[in-house]
């Protein structure tokens, strides 16, 4: 399966990550990366792209895909620890990816939600779209811009 950063999202009140599939009339259609089922989100609901998320750090906002990366880095590609460890655990753990994270907004509920979304790119080999440049996100054009 080709799966694209920006057709990567995540979906207020579901569990998981979704890949877009195709625009409906009452809202979006898209697959579970977990289970591979499909299903129309309404359009009410609240959708947003990996790629637009960031973390928040002492200076600046990290965009998720850099936050994801380093856990690449400190894992070697493997699994990132338990999102069902406890909160000390995984804050500390947090704090070797994300040193200058900012402790006051970024809660341990959004550590953990990073933490499961690694683990399910991971799990299903799907980490190589971390690699993905703008460019390859940009819809191709034939024209001399």
């Amino acid at each position: 399966m080709e799966v694209k950063l920006k057709e990567l999202l995540t979906i207020s009140g579901y569990s998981g990550l979704f890949r877009f599939l195709s625009q409906g009339r009452q809202g979006v259609i898209v697959e579970s990366l977990s289970d591979g089922k499909r299903m129309l989100i309404p359009a009410s609901a609240k959708v947003s792209a990996i790629a637009d998320i960031a973390i928040f750090t002492q200076q600046e906002e990290v965009p998720l895909k850099e936050v994801l990366k380093k856990i690449v880095v400190l894992e070697n590609g493997g699994p990132a620890i338990s999102n069902k460890s406890n909160d000390k655990e995984i804050r500390s753990y947090f704090e070797k990816v994300l040193p200058e994270f900012d402790r006051e907004r970024v809660y341990t509920s959004d550590i953990k939600k990073v933490i499961t979304w690694y683990n399910l790119l991971q799990s299903k080999g799907l980490l190589d779209v971390l690699n993905q440049t703008d460019e390859d996100e940009k819809p191709q054009t034939d024209s001399n811009e």
